[in-house]
């Protein structure tokens, strides 16, 4: 019990890191990540995030 404690308070500490999925520092992020590493889930919220969001702001 005492080593779980510590090891979720680091968990919570870098998940506050983490830029909001969908905000601008996310999309940024996931052009330098690699493709193969990418979910299903951040390939389709990339695509209405980030691609669909800069074809409308053209």
């Amino acid at each position: 019990m005492k080593k779980i404690v510590p090891i979720l308070s680091i968990a919570l500490l870098l998940a506050a890191c983490a830029p909001e999925v969908g905000s601008e520092a996310w999309c940024e992020d996931m052009d330098e990540k690699a493709k193969g590493e990418w979910s299903t889930n951040d390939a389709g919220e990339y695509a209405k995030s980030c691609v669909f969001r800069k074809r409308d702001g053209d």
